[in-house]
């Protein structure tokens, strides 16, 4: 998390039984309440091994007397995507509940479970088949410039008024020192980028962090035929899921309606985050 430090005061916690390390909360303060990491797209309190809920209770509440002490007034916290746990069961929810927290907002997240059978539209598989002739090169690669600077800033502008969460310089280190965690996929026609889409893979799970493409790309529906190559690439490598992150915006529903289809239609199903605040 250091790439960023100078943008948090940070409050991460270090949770101990006599004196074994039990648990961490990556955290920042502003003003009298803290944080789960907020600049981390997941968070929550991360327990080392298995845990049961009764300690969780246990740590929910020393880090509860903890912030008390330090007049903090309310806790912020993060929670998982549904898909995370390898178990299926949320620890935090029930004691988060029985201390009377708040969940406060509720993200939709869209992952593939690569245990069930594929459910991708069948418009999108007739293009998928049809765009093979069309003579698309996909590429890796560990130079994110062309892809940031001819593909996902100037689409971020243009479309959302938007620049993404990282910079050039940001996700290059990021890559650099997690060579094998993050990495930039690109769609060619004719030496010409058409898109592209980073990867972040977290073991058993694999999440697309950005995916953009340009004008002629979407004519051509490059970004698409990129993601379903991409999806069929990691179901042979023992993934349990594909994540493609959240359909979140800000609007009066709360997420983004069009997203939303598209990813659905690519195979996708909704799972919840949850947000909760704790007040002290």
């Amino acid at each position: 998390m250091d790439y960023h430090s100078d943008r948090f005061q940070d409050f991460s916690l270090m949770i101990y039984e006599d004196d074994e390390l039990v648990a961490v909360l990556p955290a920042n303060k502003i003003d009298d309440e803290v944080f789960s990491h907020l600049g981390l797209t997941y968070g929550g309190i991360i327990i080392n091994g298995d845990s049961e809920i009764t300690n969780m209770e246990k740590i929910i509440d020393a880090v509860a007397n903890f912030l008390k002490q330090k007049d903090i007034k309310a806790l912020y916290i993060k929670n998982l995507p549904q898909f995370y746990y390898n178990d299926g069961i949320d620890i935090l929810e029930i004691p988060l509940t029985n201390k009377n927290a708040e969940v406060y907002r509720t993200d939709k997240v869209l992952a593939i479970d690569y245990s069930k059978p594929f459910a991708i539209h069948k418009t999108k598989l007739k293009n998928y088949r049809k765009n093979h002739a069309k003579g698309f090169v996909i590429q890796e690669t560990d130079d994110f410039s062309l892809f940031w600077n001819m593909v996902l800033v100037p689409r971020l502008k243009e479309k959302h008024k938007a620049t993404p969460v990282h910079n050039l310089e940001e996700i290059t280190l990021l890559r650099s020192r997690f060579p094998n965690h993050v990495r930039q996929f690109n769609i060619y026609l004719n030496d010409d980028i058409l898109a592209g889409i980073t990867i972040f893979d977290k073991g058993p799970i694999v999440k697309s962090q950005y995916g953009a493409t340009t004008n002629k790309g979407e004519k051509e529906r490059a970004l698409e035929y990129l993601f379903l190559h991409l999806i069929y690439k990691y179901k042979g490598s023992e993934k349990n899921f594909f994540s493609m992150g959240t359909v979140t915006e800000n609007n009066e529903l709360g997420y983004n309606k069009g997203l939303l289809k598209q990813k659905e239609e690519l195979g996708c199903e909704v799972y919840s985050q949850d947000f909760y605040k704790l007040e002290l």
